[in-house]
C-alpha cells in the first residue's frame, strides 16, 4: 500500500468536503460600570421611601392594639374639643377611661392637658378637670390641669415641665388608639417612662375606612416629628373647640 503525503501548499481535492467558515461571535455590549452605583443608590432610596412608611404604619397599628397599664405617677388625658366647658364626646370618652384606670389603682393622679381656641372661655384642660371632679367625683387634689398646648407636641412639652416640678417621671397616656405611638414617643423625649392605654370608643375606631385614614395620618405625623421635630395635629385637635358637631 502506498501512503500519500499532502505536500505543503498543495491544493485540496475538489471532491473533498470543505470545513464551513467559523461564525463570528456576537459583539458584546460595552460595560458601563459608572451606571452601577447611581442605580444602586436610587434603588436603595426608593426602597427606603416605600418601606419606612410601611414599617411606621405597622408600628402605629400594633401600638393601637396594646393596652398598657403599669403602675405610674399619673394618668395623662390628652386634650380634645370642649364646648364652653363641656367636654366633647371624644374628650369625654378619654376622661371616662382615665377614671377607670384611676379607680383600678394604675396611678394616684389624673392630669388633663390642652389649651383653648380663640373665643373660648375654658381650656380643654380646665373642662376636663371640672368634669372629673363634678361628674365623676375624683378628689380635686388628685386632678392636675395643664392648660397649655394647641397640638400634642406643645402639650407634651408643658406636661414634661409640670412633671419635673412635681418630681414625677412615669405616665400612662389616654388618647385615641392610633395616636398612642406618637404620644409615647413625645413623652419619652420629655424624659418620661411612658405607656399608653387608649380608648376603644369614638370616631377613630368606628369604621375600617376611618381607621385606615387615621393610621395614614398618624404615620405621617410620626415621621414628621421624628425627622423634623414638628407636630401634625390629630383629627381631634383640628375641630374648633367652641363649635359643636
Amino acid at each position: 500500500m502506498t501512503l500519500e503525503r499532502e505536500l505543503p501548499g498543495a491544493e485540496p481535492d475538489a471532491d473533498e468536503p470543505q470545513d464551513a467558515p467559523a461564525e463570528e461571535a456576537p459583539a458584546r455590549r460595552p460595560r458601563r460600570p459608572w451606571l452601577f452605583w447611581p442605580t444602586a443608590i436610587l434603588a436603595g432610596l426608593l426602597a427606603i421611601a416605600v418601606l419606612t412608611p410601611l414599617g411606621v404604619g405597622a408600628r402605629v397599628w400594633h401600638q393601637a392594639r396594646q393596652d398598657e397599664r403599669p403602675r405610674s405617677d399619673a394618668i395623662l388625658v390628652l386634650g380634645a374639643a370642649q364646648y364652653n366647658g363641656v367636654p366633647s364626646p371624644t374628650l369625654r370618652w378619654r376622661l371616662e377611661h382615665a377614671v377607670r384606670l384611676y379607680r383600678e389603682g394604675v396611678a394616684p393622679a389624673i392630669v388633663t392637658v390642652g389649651g383653648k381656641m380663640p373665643g373660648d372661655n375654658y381650656t380643654e384642660a380646665e373642662a376636663g378637670r371640672r368634669w372629673l371632679i363634678n361628674e365623676r367625683g375624683v378628689p380635686a387634689n388628685r386632678v392636675v390641669a395643664v392648660p397649655t398646648g394647641a397640638d400634642t407636641l406643645e402639650s407634651m412639652r408643658a406636661v414634661g415641665r409640670r412633671f419635673r416640678r412635681l418630681g414625677w417621671d412615669s405616665v400612662v397616656i389616654v388618647t385615641d388608639p392610633w395616636h398612642s405611638l406618637r404620644s409615647k414617643k413625645m413623652a419619652a423625649d420629655q424624659g418620661l417612662a411612658a405607656a399608653a392605654s387608649p380608648t376603644r370608643s369614638g370616631p377613630s375606631v368606628q369604621t375600617r375606612d376611618t381607621q385606615i385614614n387615621y393610621i395614614v395620618r398618624e404615620t405621617g405625623g410620626y415621621l414628621s416629628y421624628v425627622l423634623f421635630g414638628r407636630s401634625v395635629r390629630s383629627p381631634a385637635e383640628l375641630r374648633p373647640s367652641n363649635t359643636p358637631g
